[in-house]
């Protein structure tokens, strides 16, 4: 007899394996015995992390599925409609636009016919990523880089807060999972939740998610203080008359934009469970240099910030980062003391510090920041102790998930593991597949953009491992269904197949601080004809596409941040993918996948 069932009719019987999750008496940890209570879960030994026996990270238990199915739906998704443009030159104004069609790709097999009535569904859930939640004003930020690249600052960079917050609006007015009206399980954000590793973007993250107040300005709480109101003619200044560059490409004058963009908001939280990997932006200043250097440390919180720079010095700093010569951020260092005199006054603030790995933990274990839980949004007092940023928790009956750690502390912006890290995930997916459970892994870096292998600086002896090498062990391990991940800021959905000939997809979704500004729903099923589909479903938050300047309500910033970031110079047309990266249904074959 099977062991699939259905997410949405489990609630209608006790299942024995979700009986022993919320007893806490199975773990998919080897070896170490954890609580599955997220309130509880702590590991059982203090292990070394640099070593193959790092501790393990507990499993926590996935929402209670819903009595009845939803009917499938596609309002408020892609399928019903996308944002477009309604004028065809200059600053062009957005509105209704028609939905993009479900794409069926049969890369790794083919669909058989009469699965829509046979199929059951396993699980369902949101991947949002990329976020990046901007302090606007912060003086560690690149914005002078406009002056060799004109997309190293963005227009709508002041207005992340509400962007994010009408996202979960939109989470939260789901009806459940579009096609097949499953309960949605959780929410997984993919990294970089905040942009510049600031204490103030990681309370505005938690605060968003969870639900509660923000106040989108660090610095002199009665006014903002950055670029925008700088007068500098190559950055949008929305509030004055000055003709800078982005108004001669016909952007608006906006009287109130700045003040409206620092006031309180307030985010309703999701109303189901989400969870947290962690991205460059997260780990480390500016997404790419490595934690250490005290003068940076001391910049970020400090009372000065450079706003302008020559072409010719923008682009020698550009090519050390993409160049990834300058991992520490030593040249950036002597770039700003040789420019002190350049450096504009701002109100200093501590809430701008850079935080560590363990602080970005502890803050999500922070009760004040529970939401719908659960406890951790992951992370537990076993990644406090280890040191460590990757988990595995129960998504549903028959399926885990598992969040990895793939930034790289000794810096730059791209990835890799440590050996650690890669020997748990082997022995994780080997475990769950004998439980007879699909895996479902999430990270930030793509395969693509894993080839970082510069050492951690506090685990030297523990060898980085690449893209290639997760797609080795995810390739070797048949319950693996897909690897879910951001960071390319681009819709890009690709078939990978094993060297034993296991196959599954690699899903990667675009940004929500970049045009389209898209977040995916997941479903998993079982067709009951040998083959599983996953149906992907992307959504835009729920602001109208519709603005109006004279609108600075928080739905109102929201429905202008998307309409900025459209027109936002030097913006990539390519992010949304083509027609089989954004709504799809990915089929693959059940036999191999399951172990059983």
């Amino acid at each position: 007899m099977s062991r699939i069932r259905s997410v949405a009719s489990s609630a209608l019987g006790v299942h024995r394996r979700t009986l022993l999750a919320a007893t806490g008496a199975v773990s998919l940890s080897a070896g170490v015995g954890y609580a599955l209570r997220p309130t509880d879960s702590q590991a059982a030994t203090a292990a070394d992390a640099g070593t193959a026996n790092a501790a393990e990270a507990p499993v926590v238990p996935a929402r209670e599925a819903a009595t009845a199915p939803f009917v499938p739906y596609t309002r408020g998704t892609t399928l019903a409609g996308v944002a477009a443009p309604r004028t065809s030159s200059g600053y062009r104004r957005l509105g209704d636009g028609p939905g993009w069609q479900r794409v069926v790709r049969s890369d790794l097999a083919a669909p058989k016919t009469g699965r829509e009535g046979r199929r059951t569904a396993l699980a369902a859930f949101v991947q949002l990523t990329d976020l990046h939640l901007i302090d606007s004003q912060h003086p560690l930020r690149l914005e002078f880089l406009r002056s060799t690249d004109v997309h190293a600052w963005r227009p709508q960079e002041a207005l992340t807060v509400p962007g994010a917050i009408s996202l979960v609006e939109r989470v939260n007015a789901l009806r459940g999972a579009p096609v097949t009206g499953s309960p949605l399980h959780f929410a997984m954000t993919t990294g970089d939740n905040t942009d510049n590793n600031a204490k103030s973007e990681l309370e505005w993250f938690l605060t968003i998610m969870s639900g509660g107040r923000v106040t989108p300005n660090t610095g002199d709480p009665r006014r903002y203080e950055g670029v925008q109101n700088s007068g500098l003619k190559q950055y949008w200044q929305p509030d004055s008359t000055t003709r800078d560059a982005d108004k001669q490409l016909g952007f608006p004058q906006i009287e109130g934009f700045l003040a409206a963009a620092i006031r309180e908001m307030n985010s309703p939280g999701l109303t189901i469970p989400w969870y947290s990997t962690v991205g460059n932006h997260d780990a480390m200043p500016l997404g790419t240099y490595g934690h250490g250097d005290s003068y940076l440390a001391e910049f970020a919180v400090g009372g000065k910030k450079l706003m302008s720079l020559s072409a010719s010095e923008a682009k020698k700093l550009q090519d050390t980062l993409k160049g990834d010569t300058d991992p520490k951020g030593t040249w950036f260092r002597d770039l700003l003391k040789a420019h002190s005199r350049d450096l504009r006054s701002v109100t200093p603030d501590d809430s701008r510090a850079p935080f560590t790995a363990a602080e970005y933990v502890k803050a999500h274990l922070d009760p004040a920041y529970k939401g719908a839980g659960p406890v951790g949004h992951g992370y537990s007092a076993a990644n406090v102790e280890a040191g460590t940023q990757y988990y595995s928790f129960r998504i549903s009956d028959d399926v885990i998930g598992i969040s990895l750690d793939t930034t790289d502390a000794g810096g730059h912006y791209n990835g890799s593991i440590g050996a650690a890290q890669l020997m748990w995930l082997d022995r994780t997916l080997k475990q769950a597949r004998g439980n007879g459970s699909y895996a479902l892994v999430f990270s930030h870096h793509t395969s693509g953009t894993m080839t970082n292998m510069r050492p951690d600086p506090a685990r030297p002896n523990d060898r980085r491992h690449g893209g290639e090498d997760v797609l080795a062990v995810l390739g070797r391990n048949t319950n693996v269904l897909a690897w879910v991940n951001g960071h390319i800021h681009r819709n890009v959905i690709t078939p990978r197949t094993g060297s034993g000939g296991h196959s599954f997809w690699e899903i990667s979704t675009a940004s929500h601080v970049d045009f389209p500004q898209l977040a995916r729903i997941i479903e998993v099923v079982d067709n009951k004809d040998g083959t599983l589909s996953l149906f992907t479903t992307l959504i835009e938050s729920a602001a109208p596409h519709r603005t109006d300047f004279t609108d600075l309500s928080q739905t109102g910033l929201a429905a202008l941040y998307r309409e900025l970031s459209f027109n936002a110079p030097g913006a990539s047309t390519k992010l949304a993918g083509e027609a089989g990266d954004r709504n799809t249904e990915l089929v693959m074959k059940k036999g191999s996948a399951t172990g059983r």
